[in-house]
């Protein structure tokens, strides 16, 4: 495991919201703690073996932006709303190219099988499929934003 792939792990449990990430690999282990105040991560790394050349021992100092705050939690108001989620990880786009128009606004009237937005998963960018017919009350992501699976995107009012 070199620098970078520690590195972009770090970011990732960063932004997750997950509590705590263990990883072991061949000699190496990683503990990466991340507290719900926000703060940065703590970060435990053991090797029992020699340390490889391209892996420096500052690695746990490296810097951390502070975790990301949870999913929005849908209030008992919004139970008539039906949530759409995620089906999968990756990053959430509301357009289907920087010059082009988002796929739906707030106040959108939808069909089932309408486009609702994309998420790129490993290079691949998948369209999400409205299920249900109405008219979209809220977006709850916002745009280029990464989302995990089962994360609520939306809140559409089936009425």
């Amino acid at each position: 495991m070199d620098l970078k792939e520690i590195q972009n792990l770090i970011k990732f449990v960063s932004n997750s919201g997950v509590a705590e990430v263990k990883l072991e690999t061949g000699d190496v282990k990683i503990t990466i703690r991340t507290t719900v105040e926000g703060n940065s991560p703590e970060i435990t790394y053991l090797q029992q073996a020699p340390m490889p050349q391209a892996m420096p021992q500052a690695v746990a100092q490296a810097p951390v932006a502070p975790a990301a705050p949870a999913a929005p939690v849908v209030s008992e108001d919004n139970s008539k709303y039906v949530t759409i989620k995620s089906p999968m990880i990756g990053t959430f786009y509301r357009k289907p190219a920087p010059d082009k128009p988002s796929f739906i606004e707030v106040g959108s009237t939808i069909a089932k099988g309408d486009v609702l937005c994309v998420v790129e998963a490993m290079k691949l960018f998948n369209e999400i499929e409205a299920e249900i017919s109405g008219k979209i009350v809220k977006i709850l992501v916002d745009d280029m934003s990464p989302v995990e699976f089962d994360q609520p995107l939306f809140l559409v009012d089936p009425s």
